[in-house]
């Protein structure tokens, strides 16, 4: 059964162009032009795999990935403005996977998605195979439904903010550099910076942690990277 994809875009061509060519590849594609009717449709479907344009009418896709995110880890890839680093780190900081530049090429955007693809089917694969969980300090991780809590309060996090955690958790005192931890969590074939995996450390201290300015979990090796302590 194909994957099933939502491109987001107010550009008709852009989204015609782009499901012609993903049909090609027997994905299901399905279209939205503006941001309210795109939060409708992943409402009412787990998609694999989200395009989501930034300039968008009614909601704008920082909105749409904010409020995708308060029911939905289903990956996210933001089409940014070319050379925009701001809508970069925006995007990330709103929860989304990875990022597209435009104007784009098209078998860049395959292959983007493709390895988000592999990546969340390994992932599924792992998780099938290791039922664990950890409890340290009031926070605990299960591995199995991908749920974390802190002081018996579920948190949320994305889909990349649980990937850190859970490597981080399940690795303590092991320091990992910036670009280890972008190799490992986004992969080889991941085009952005050590920026990104500093976006969702923060990220996810703001959600796990007391003092975010104090970490009791996630500490910093000043100059090395950052490690999760025993």
């Amino acid at each position: 059964m194909g994957k099933k994809v939502l491109v987001v875009d107010d550009e008709r061509l852009i989204v015609k162009g782009i499901k012609f060519s993903l049909v090609q590849d027997d994905m299901e594609v399905d279209c939205a032009y503006d941001g309210e009717e795109a939060l409708e449709m992943a409402k009412k479907t787990e998609y694999d795999i989200v395009l989501l344009d930034v300039m968008l009418p009614k909601l704008n896709g920082f909105e749409v990935c904010q409020m995708i995110r308060e029911f939905s880890n289903m990956p996210i890839i933001m089409l940014t403005a070319k050379g925009d680093d701001m809508d970069k780190i925006l995007g990330l900081e709103y929860g989304a996977d990875d990022y597209i530049t435009k104007p784009f090429n098209i078998l860049e955007v395959k292959a983007r998605i493709k390895a988000i693809m592999r990546r969340s089917s390994r992932k599924t694969t792992e998780d099938e195979e290791k039922k664990k969980v950890l409890e340290k300090n009031g926070l605990k991780i299960d591995c199995d439904s991908r749920r974390v809590f802190t002081d018996g309060r579920e948190v949320k996090l994305t889909a990349k903010e649980y990937d850190l955690l859970e490597l981080l958790a399940f690795h303590p005192n092991k320091v990992y550099s910036r670009e280890n931890l972008l190799n490992i969590v986004w992969g080889y074939d991941y085009p952005g910076d050590v920026r990104t995996v500093d976006v969702h450390i923060r990220r996810l201290r703001e959600k796990i942690e007391k003092n975010p300015g104090e970490p009791v979990y996630i500490h910093t090796k000043w100059g090395v990277g950052y490690y999760f302590q025993d």
